[in-house]
Parts: structure tokens; sequence; C-alpha cells
């Protein structure tokens, strides 16, 4: 909430009144062009790619997929691009992987009894309470079940748009609002939010420190998606870690000595170089033409 809420609330009261992004004109054309479908179709297919590989992964799910689309075709864009200024790409990317990742979560639920997300373990704490066993035996003990989530995957999207169409012109009538009216709104209901997690008041001021943090890496150009990222996967990480360290009793020479292990360090320290590989070519190329 900090670096987004917070963040984007400062960035808009420094800004002239005639500036601030409200809408003022009618809102037309609800459904995308063919212009508009042909420039998302390559991020769309990108996108549902990624969404359905980290729907099925642990720790995934569709916040994940949907924030990695983003950033993935935010980099393919480039600096001198149209993203994140009304590129249809922003939203249909995010969207597909959502999308994606919401149905292929229900994959390792339903195949092998094992939760994928916090979703699917409440799904799973259902099943349990009706006495139902998460695992390959639903397809064949409840078929009823079975066929019935994917048919209301079908009926669920579909009952977005009967419901949500009709209601394009109430959304939009809230983003009409005057903006000196808007941003308290958003501050109170961002820190009440912050603060009915654990009721503790050092967490808003944490909401108010992370807010200016993301100003400040707003004004460097740095993308704030990232600490997102390892916001939703750091508790897993954090967990887990704590789990195998009881096991071995606190021997962190398992993660070096066991294959799989090391495989996973290995390919981690292979992507994070890869990511600074495209800016040191870069700058290599710049010193060799100088």
């Amino acid at each position: 909430m900090g670096m987004f809420g917070l963040t984007e609330i400062i960035k808009n009261l420094g800004q002239p009144e005639e500036n601030r992004s409200l809408v003022s004109k009618r809102i037309t054309g609800l459904f995308p062009t063919k212009a508009d479908l042909a420039a998302s179709a390559g991020a769309i297919l990108r996108a549902t790619g990624i969404g359905s590989i980290l729907g099925v992964l642990p720790g995934g799910g569709p916040t994940l997929a949907a924030f990695s689309s983003y950033v993935l075709e935010k980099k393919l864009a480039g600096d001198k691009g149209t993203f994140g200024r009304g590129d249809i790409r922003g939203v249909a990317a995010p969207e597909a992987a959502n999308n994606a990742a919401a149905q292929t979560s229900f994959i390792p639920m339903l195949t092998l009894g094992l939760p994928s997300n916090a979703v699917m373990a409440l799904m799973i704490g259902a099943m349990s309470m009706q006495g139902i066993a998460p695992g390959p035996q639903v397809m064949t003990q409840n078929p009823t079940l079975f066929w019935g989530l994917i048919v209301s995957m079908w009926v669920g999207n579909l009952m977005l748009l009967i419901i949500n169409l009709p209601l394009v012109g109430v959304w939009v009538q809230l983003l009409k609002v005057p903006y000196r009216m808007l941003f308290p709104a958003i501050v109170l209901l961002c820190s009440t939010g912050v603060y009915v997690i654990n009721y503790s008041v050092f967490e808003v001021y944490l909401l108010a420190g992370f807010g200016i943090i993301g100003l400040a890496l707003a004004r460097c150009g740095c993308d704030p998606v990232p600490l997102l990222l390892g916001f939703i996967l750091g508790p897993m990480m954090e967990e887990n870690l704590r789990r195998t360290l009881l096991i071995t009793n606190g021997d962190v020479d398992v993660f070096f000595t066991r294959p799989i292990s090391a495989a996973f360090l290995a390919l981690s320290l292979f992507l994070i170089a890869l990511a600074f590989l495209p800016s040191l070519t870069r700058k290599r190329a710049e010193v060799f033409q100088e």
C-alpha cells in the first residue's frame, strides 16, 4: 500500500491541479478494436504461458503471475515505448496471466492434493470439512465436484461480463471525483487496512515510510514491482527456510550439497546475472563507440 497507493498520492499532489490524471471525457467503446487485439495478441500469449506455469508452481498464483507478466512486457517494450502511458499491453498481459494462473492453480490441488497458494489452501480446507479428500481420488469418487469446478470457471467468466459491463459507467463516475476529496479517502483506507491487520500503529508508520521510499524509487526511475514480488514470496521462503533448518538441526550445508537444492541455487544465480547482462552489454557498446 505504501509503495503503490501512498506513492501515487504524493506524486499527484506534487503536480498542478490541471495535470492530475482524472477522467474528464465520456467513456465509449467497451470492447477492444481489431487494432487493440492485434497489438495485444503477443502479450496475451506470453502472459497466458507465464500464468499457466506460475499457477501450478508452489507459491505462485494470480497475483505473482500478473506482476511477472507486467514486468516482462515492460522490459520488452523498452524505455522509448508507450508502455505505462495507455498501452493496451499493460492491461491485457496481467489480466491474461491472472486468468491463466487462477485456472491452473487447481491442477496440483485436484491431482496431488497440494495447494499452490493461499486460495487453494482454503479450498482444500473447505473440501476436508465436507469429508472430501483432495487428490486424484476426487476425479473418480466425486466426478460431479470435479466437473462442477471446471464448469464454474466458464460460468464465472460469463457472469463477470454480465455483471461488470453494465456497471462500467458507475466505476467511471468514481474517477471523476475531485482529487482534493479523493486523496484523503485513499489515505484513510490505506491506513485503516494496514492497521487492522495486526492492530499496530507501527505498521502505519511503515506505510508512510514505504510511501516515501516508493517516491524516491520513482524519481530514480526504478520499478517498485520486484519489491512487491518479494513481499509476496518472502514469507513463504522464510517459513520453508525455518522448516528446513529445523529438520537439519541448523545445518546450512544441505542447501549446497543436495543436487536439487544446488541446481536451484545455480539457476537463481544465473537468472540474476542474466538480469544485469543487458545493461552491461549496453555500457560495453557505449565504451567501444567512444
